[in-house]
């Protein structure tokens, strides 16, 4: 059974991506489970640092976008929504090329916080960043 009560779907996630920060960075959606949302995201210019690695940023953007989407896809979206405490990241191996891979799974799904663990590996499946970000979930008015 799901824990995502929006029913998301690849397409209509990478839709929200539209115009964004998420769009410029290539990160792309590309498989939604039962309990978590995967996506990956190109290593080239747009996400390079000065010396040719993948940016630290660059995965801290793209832990909190899966972190961020995950959250939203948890609550009831006409009553809630969702912004981001806290977010910290272990950056583990470079990487130069190619694609990273993310995959957001909840530690904790709560009324007012999220917690979720976000692992960002690259295309040998190697970690490259582990990262987790704290949601506060706010009642609209």
């Amino acid at each position: 059974m799901s824990i995502f009560k929006a029913n998301p779907t690849p397409e209509t996630l990478n839709k929200m991506f539209t115009n964004t920060m998420v769009e410029h960075l290539g990160i792309e959606c590309t498989l939604i489970g039962d309990d978590f949302i995967e996506a990956k995201m190109p290593v080239d210019r747009r996400t390079h640092q000065p010396l040719g690695l993948l940016h630290g940023g660059a995965s801290v953007a793209l832990a909190e976008t899966l972190g961020s989407v995950a959250a939203t896809c948890c609550i009831d979206m006409a009553t809630q929504y969702c912004v981001g405490l806290e977010i910290n990241a272990n950056h583990i191996k470079s990487v130069r090329s190619g694609f990273v891979f993310g995959i957001a799974k909840p530690i904790h799904i709560g009324k007012k916080t999220h917690v979720w663990e976000i692992r960002i590996t690259n295309e040998a499946k190697e970690m490259v960043c582990i990262s987790r970000i704290t949601m506060a979930i706010i009642d609209k008015r």
